[in-house]
């Protein structure tokens, strides 16, 4: 099911059930893990995008591997919040996806998520083009991921 609001996300969860983030990008899939205390977001890995049927079956091994119970998708709005095309097809994907894995799906504002991101890595990683763009789309997820989390804490703190 895809929901649109945390406090709707939030009446499907279990005390201890684990998220994965996800950053759909249009050559690949960026994939983060939540801890059991959904406290820490980490990076897990990206995926190369292919044929959806691919796909789905990749994020099904992966969520039964790691015992997910719910995910948090990156929805990229425009920086005004008006939904474009990429918005249309992450929200695309989202319908299909639920139809292929029964785990509540949430969509969540992700502007600057990549943006963020890259600008640590410069900065503070001191990363080379190359080694960012092989870390760049699990390391938004992870930022997607910890958004939410962040959330769901305040929420309930």
């Amino acid at each position: 099911m895809v929901i649109r609001e945390l406090e709707e996300f939030a009446k499907n969860l279990k005390q201890y059930d684990r998220l994965m983030g996800i950053d759909l990008g249009t050559k690949t899939i960026g994939l983060a893990l939540s801890d059991v205390m959904r406290m820490v977001a980490s990076p897990l890995e990206t995926l190369a995008k292919g044929k959806f049927s691919k796909d789905v079956a990749k994020l099904k091994a992966l969520i039964e591997k790691e015992e997910v119970s719910a995910i948090v998708l990156g929805l990229p709005r425009e920086m005004d919040g008006t939904e474009g095309k990429r918005c249309q097809a992450t929200k695309a994907f989202a319908s299909n996806l639920s139809r292929e894995i029964d785990l509540p799906i949430l969509l969540w504002d992700e502007r600057l998520s990549t943006v963020a991101v890259e600008r640590v890595l410069i900065n503070e990683a001191d990363m080379t083009r190359k080694r960012r763009a092989e870390v760049v789309d699990r390391a938004a997820a992870a930022y997607i991921l910890q958004g939410a989390l962040d959330a769901l804490e305040h929420q309930h703190g």
